[in-house]
């Protein structure tokens, strides 16, 4: 076990380098939601996976296994009991890993063009898969056909679960809304608040709204009820100057509600919905960020400082450009809502 600790740390937030790395830009990670086990994918076609440990204000990571695609993975999910992990791809298909028990990895779905995005649902006990091939599927993964096959309107970009609520944002920029107590019919149907297209989108821990990142480096809080629609915003994040820049992820913390954003201008930041408040400004690092997330208590978050593609393949040299996945330690008061001030009236 590799341990790093200050002296070893060049990244600018006194962050942990988990290492090996991907020898490709770093495509999703997630954490286990049982453990310290964090996964990630790449564009090398591999599934990594790594025990993260911490001692003090220091923390190592192990290599513990890896697993390969025939072609570039896009996503992973996890199952709720932590067992087994999912992943998915530019070869069309989603594998099962039953990474505790140490199996072999298995095909459990397939569509007709990439897997960009996909999620565990506890309360259904099922996967559902989002594609550029306009579908969503839903896969109980002992069978090797789908329970149910959704049309979508336009290619899948991202897709968020928190049970009965699942969000899709599609091509165009779509945003369906389902409750998984009736997937077959849509909820909702909503054109984005934000101008530009789609990036990620994130489901409120309560079910009540969603947030919704774009290329143009703006996030839009949005909420299903509409007695609250005045609480919906949209807000500016990963700009510098006239410098506009995608946001690549967006991660709610598991105790505090409050959420990360993570962009292309290399940076990420803690923010309050609920007091419309930026909680912390990070440094930016030497590369974009193109996914984060966050352990199952909160005290550790992830992400992947790597080429984002966002100029092409043309612009693109592995052998330069190294892909790198930290982790940093949030202070409570990064990510603690601060208490909102309230007056009063004599």
């Amino acid at each position: 076990m590799v341990t790093f600790g200050a002296a070893a740390n060049t990244n600018p937030n006194k962050s942990f380098e988990v290492t090996p790395s991907p020898s490709d830009s770093i495509s999703s990670l997630r954490f286990s939601p049982r453990a310290d086990v964090l996964v990630a994918t790449s564009w090398d076609n591999q599934v990594r996976c790594w025990e993260i440990s911490r001692s003090g204000t220091s923390l190592s990571s192990a290599p513990k296994a890896s697993i390969s695609h025939d072609q570039p993975v896009l996503c992973s999910a996890w199952k709720d009991d932590g067992t087994t992990v999912f992943s998915g791809g530019c070869d069309k298909q989603a594998k099962m890993w039953p990474l505790l028990s140490g199996g072999q990895p298995v095909t459990v779905a397939v569509h007709d063009a990439p897997i960009v995005d996909m999620a565990w649902i506890p309360g259904m006990n099922l996967l559902v898969t989002g594609s550029w091939d306009k579908t969503l599927k839903y896969w109980d993964t002992r069978q090797q056909t789908p329970v149910h096959t959704q049309q979508l309107p336009d290619k899948c970009y991202s897709l968020s679960v928190k049970y009965p609520l699942l969000v899709v944002g599609t091509a165009d920029r779509n945003l369906i809304v389902f409750n998984l107590q009736n997937p077959q019919t849509e909820f909702k149907r909503i054109v984005s608040p934000l101008k530009y297209q789609t990036r990620c989108v994130a489901a409120f821990p309560d079910q009540q709204g969603f947030l919704v990142g774009s290329i143009e480096g703006r996030v839009g809080v949005h909420h299903l009820d509409g007695s609250q629609q005045d609480k919906n915003f949209t807000f500016k994040c990963h700009r510098d100057g006239n410098d506009i820049y995608s946001v690549n992820a967006l991660n709610f913390h598991p105790v505090h509600g409050t959420f990360a954003t993570a962009g292309s201008d290399g940076a990420f930041h803690f923010w309050d919905k609920d007091s419309k408040q930026r909680l912390k400004v990070m440094s930016r690092c030497s590369q974009p960020i193109t996914c984060s997330s966050f352990n199952h208590d909160g005290s550790i978050y992830a992400y992947a400082s790597c080429y984002d593609w966002s100029k092409g393949a043309e612009n693109h040299n592995p052998a330069t450009a190294k892909s790198s996945i930290f982790l940093h330690l949030p202070e409570e008061s990064e990510v603690k809502a601060k208490p909102r001030v309230t007056t009063s009236k004599k």
